[in-house]
């Protein structure tokens, strides 16, 4: 499917909410049903949605990944598209469905469709529907991190800047290693979490280094690994999606903050 700009009439949407969305930061999947719904979408959030796989498949249990992947795709299908709020699990479904069921004759042509209407949240608004009109302020300075997925897989880099500098009052300032990885990668930081531990301070230092206020991201997993370094580093930088600066749902308390709840 091409990047094409929508058509007048109202696609119909599917919100795959992600599991760290879902379990621990709510308000990003809110925040993306709102912009969606102001962009003139019919968005749908199937409850039988489930993981999309990726731990499964990073760990080589391809068995499970593939009845996952099966799950998701008939959870979705029916939908013109799916949009995503993660960088990391809309590349699962782009990029990762078709090669994990590509043996298979049921599925195989069913995960290659499903994985061209599939679009990390920021791209389908910018490269898609085309939907620039926010109604918010955000007096901050912000800095913004590139989620590794979401830039190296999903080439996203543009979209949400262009799509923050939309918003009165926000600046932006670059870190000068914004698109080096936070050092999360899903079971990377278990499996060798001294490697982790480094690559984060690296990247709380470039943060530090804008004097911003605030860091913006697309990808949950990198920001609440992010938060939790410049928690446990008493660093005071705000930690925030970008669906909730989009949305104007900046209100309660950022990714990381001990009076959160986990939400």
């Amino acid at each position: 499917m091409s990047d094409q700009p929508l058509s007048s009439a109202s696609p119909r949407v599917g919100l795959f909410v992600t599991c760290l969305v879902d379990l621990m930061r709510p308000s990003v999947g809110f925040a993306a049903i709102k912009l969606l719904t102001a962009a003139g979408c019919d968005v749908s959030v199937p409850d039988s949605q489930t993981c999309c796989g990726q731990p499964a498949y990073n760990s080589g249990d391809n068995l499970d990944a593939a009845d996952i992947a099966k799950q998701v795709i008939a959870a979705f299908e029916n939908f013109d598209y799916v949009v995503v709020p993660s960088g990391s699990c809309a590349g699962t479904i782009k990029h990762h469905y078709p090669e994990i069921l590509a043996e298979d004759v049921v599925w195989s042509g069913r995960a290659k469709a499903l994985a061209e209407r599939t679009f990390e949240l920021t791209s389908f608004l910018h490269d898609i529907i085309k939907f620039e009109k926010f109604n918010t302020e955000f007096q901050r300075t912000t800095t913004y991190h590139d989620g590794c997925s979401g830039l190296r897989e999903m080439a996203i880099k543009d979209q949400p800047r262009n799509l923050i500098g939309k918003i009165p009052g926000l600046e932006l300032r670059e870190g000068e290693q914004a698109e080096t990885c936070c050092g999360f990668g899903g079971l990377f930081c278990v499996k060798y979490p001294d490697i982790s531990e480094s690559m984060v301070d690296d990247k709380v230092n470039d943060i530090l280094a804008t004097q911003a206020d605030v860091l913006l991201g697309g990808d949950l997993g990198c920001l609440m690994n992010i938060a939790g370094r410049l928690s446990r580093r008493k660093e005071d930088v705000e930690v925030r999606h970008v669906a909730e600066v989009l949305a104007d749902m900046t209100d309660g308390p950022a990714i990381g903050d001990p009076d959160s709840g986990g939400h």
